[in-house]
């Protein structure tokens, strides 16, 4: 028999009406390994300039081949949503085993601006979106947003792949059971 309750804090895990607690849902999908790939726009409206805008996703995956559609989960009212909802053009690169250290920066919760956080990366622009697309990447991609749906409290992004490049060499970074882990 199943435990009806796996709780990680002190407060009772309280069901959903369909009888899934977050906190049983939220374990059961850390045992999930996940690529992670970091998905960047530019914002042409922000300064004279515009700025870059990064997110770290593991909710990432190949939809289709004929059309090439990828598809990412957004949180509602985040940065990224927000932005992808006006702008169309977005890029993503794929992280290697060693790219921990970009992943764990565009994670961080309640950042200011991005500015500082592409300072001091290697990156080339896309040449199609405009966003950065990090060096040393395993595969790079530049996309055009095709469909959005609303998902619970996620928006599904599916872009169209304009550009694909293999790039880097070594394993992928992953995430599992709530940490960034490597292949090996």
């Amino acid at each position: 028999m199943f435990p009806t309750t796996i709780a990680t804090s002190t407060a009772p895990a309280v069901p959903h009406p369909e009888g899934v607690s977050n906190d049983e849902f939220r374990a059961a999908m850390a045992r999930l390994a996940a690529g992670v790939v970091l998905i960047t726009a530019r914002d042409a409206d922000h300064g004279p300039r515009g700025e870059d805008v990064g997110m770290t996703a593991t909710a990432f995956m190949s939809v289709s081949l004929d059309p090439p559609l990828v598809l990412v989960s957004l949180r509602n009212g985040s940065r990224m949503d927000d932005l992808l909802a006006e702008q169309p053009l977005w890029g993503v690169s794929v992280l290697a085993e060693n790219q921990r250290q970009i992943a764990g920066r565009f994670a961080m919760k309640g950042r200011v601006s991005d500015r500082l956080l592409f300072e001091d990366l290697a990156y080339e622009r896309g040449e199609v979106c405009g966003a950065p697309l990090i060096g040393d990447a395993l595969a790079t991609l530049e996309c055009r947003t095709e469909q959005r749906v609303e998902a619970g409290d996620h928006t599904l992004v599916v872009g169209r792949v304009l550009t694909a490049s293999a790039g880097g060499d070594g394993g992928p970074l992953t995430y599992f059971k709530g940490r960034y882990r490597h292949l090996g």
